[in-house]
């Protein structure tokens, strides 16, 4: 099984990552080749970087996270790529089940979902509104859209589906968070306005629906997800997720009457 690690190359967008990408790393040390595209990172990033002997970097003006994992894609030469958020973190269980599903895959599959994991101050929560992503693919097996303030993999054959969980432990100060959200959540409201109702999720023809949305994120982290098992990191989690849809909400009237 150990084999068929070598046909997975990870592939790892940056920018700033200084406060994660160590733990990153730290799960792929059995990677021979891990392929890094920085968007000219200001802090310690690229020195941390420097230190792993089988990281190698380029560096790429940001267009959108589409465009920066096509231009990773295109440097992946193994028939697998692996990629991942640098506040990801791979578990020993999440290795041992990735050997095995490269091991048996057919040809025809070219995309693998894995499903993620929410961590608070490096433990994982008891569930995540964090949907399941192909993070595993073939690197000619599909390509990458753009979706809202994210990005997603359009695979173009047959996919399966993994057990263990990648976890998403992001370190980097809630200051840094919000300032984010603002520039992410402008997306994701031009995204909610200008796609046709039909093409939408359910949870975001939800979101559209303003008033009900905080609350109903607040009961999924706390009663569906039993974030209330995890205490004031459930509660965390839950007033995170619920400032999001708030300021989504107010975005959104906002654009609404604009126009």
């Amino acid at each position: 099984m150990a084999d068929s690690l070598d046909q997975i190359t990870p592939l790892i967008l940056t920018f700033n990552e200084e406060a994660n990408i160590n733990r990153t790393l730290s799960g792929l040390r059995w990677a021979k080749r891990i392929m890094v595209v920085d968007s000219f990172s200001t802090d310690a990033t690229l020195e941390l970087l420097a230190q792993y002997p089988q990281v190698e970097v380029v560096q790429r003006v940001f267009e959108s996270f589409a465009e920066q994992c096509h231009a990773g894609l295109q440097l992946i030469i193994t028939p697998w790529c692996l990629s991942l958020d640098a506040d990801h973190v791979i578990t020993p269980e999440f290795q041992a089940e990735l050997a095995e599903v490269v091991a048996a895959a057919p040809a025809s599959v070219t995309a693998v979902l894995t499903p993620f994991r929410y961590c608070v101050r490096g433990r994982p929560l008891q569930g995540t509104l964090l949907p399941p992503r192909f993070n595993l693919m073939r690197p000619d097996g599909g390509h990458y859209v753009n979706d809202g303030h994210a990005h997603r993999f359009l695979p173009s054959g047959r996919t399966l589906a993994m057990r263990q969980p990648i976890l998403h432990d992001d370190r980097k100060p809630l200051s840094r968070w919000l300032a984010s959200q603002q520039r992410y959540l402008k997306q994701e409201t031009q995204k909610l306005i200008k796609t046709p109702q039909h093409q939408l999720s359910r949870g975001d023809r939800l979101r559209k629906r303003h008033v009900i949305a905080p609350f109903a994120v607040l009961f999924l982290c706390l009663i569906w997800h039993r974030g209330l098992l995890d205490g004031r990191r459930g509660w965390f989690y839950a007033f995170q997720r619920m400032y999001v849809e708030i300021l989504l909400s107010l975005m959104l009237w906002e654009a609404r009457n604009d126009g």
